[in-house]
């Protein structure tokens, strides 16, 4: 299994206000594979998503990508770690205001060893004519795009999605959805996309059901449905 978690714990608050997030969570991704992870809000599904990404810690257990466990690392290797394998597409875009879309995009390239083509991948997520605008020139849906060129542009092994078409309209949200497709069947990344809309799961390889902190459900899509032809 590429990415393997074991017995995730994860606590908040002290005392009578300690409140368990995570109740032993036990799954795992396959290398290439567009996986979900879909609950409602609190079901601990972000908590889980950071913990992958190596932004939280758990309590107890561990997560492993390629046999490398995070809980081995010091921050020194950790923080190479994300740069290595991981690449973050978040609700809010977090582009730098001053910054050009291509320039934004560059940013991510600095970090990694084997970047992609940035140019060729303007053209993948469909910004070559809108390359030398600034964030507040573009829509929602193409400041989400700069977002995912960013995070894809130094080629990570997973890409971790948390609510990626929260902020967007419907139209907006398949289009990216569909990007996100792209660039799974283009580069080969593993993707993680975390959300509470159930029409999402059809075009994942793999589902996990989360609800009050433990998986409910886990099961492979056998009837994958293009990202196109999602409906809600």
């Amino acid at each position: 299994m590429y990415l393997e978690i074991n017995n995730l714990h994860k606590f908040y608050g002290e005392g009578d206000n300690r409140n368990e997030v995570l109740k032993g969570i036990n799954c795992g991704v396959e290398k290439g594979q567009i996986c979900v992870l879909l609950g409602p809000s609190g079901s601990g599904k972000s908590t889980m998503l950071n913990i992958i990404g190596g932004i939280d810690n758990a309590d107890e257990g561990y997560i492993s990508i390629n046999g490398e466990k995070t809980v081995d690392m010091n921050e020194k290797k950790l923080s190479l770690y994300r740069r290595k394998h991981l690449g973050y597409v978040f609700q809010f875009y977090n582009l730098i205001p001053n910054l050009t879309v291509k320039e934004n995009i560059e940013v991510g390239a600095y970090l990694s060893d084997n970047p992609l083509d940035i140019d060729e991948l303007l053209k993948t997520i469909g910004l070559w004519e809108h390359k030398d605008k600034l964030p507040n020139q573009l829509s929602g849906g193409q400041q989400q795009r700069t977002a995912i060129g960013r995070a894809i542009v130094k080629n990570p092994d997973i890409l971790l999605c948390d609510e990626p078409t929260g902020a967007l309209d419907y139209n907006t949200s398949k289009d990216i959805l569909k990007l996100i497709e792209t660039v799974n069947q283009k580069f080969g990344n593993t993707v993680i996309i975390v959300t509470h809309n159930d029409a999402i799961k059809l075009m994942a390889d793999k589902v996990i059901k989360l609800r009050d902190g433990a998986i409910r459900k886990e099961y492979i899509n056998e009837t994958k449905v293009p990202a196109a032809e999602l409906d809600w």
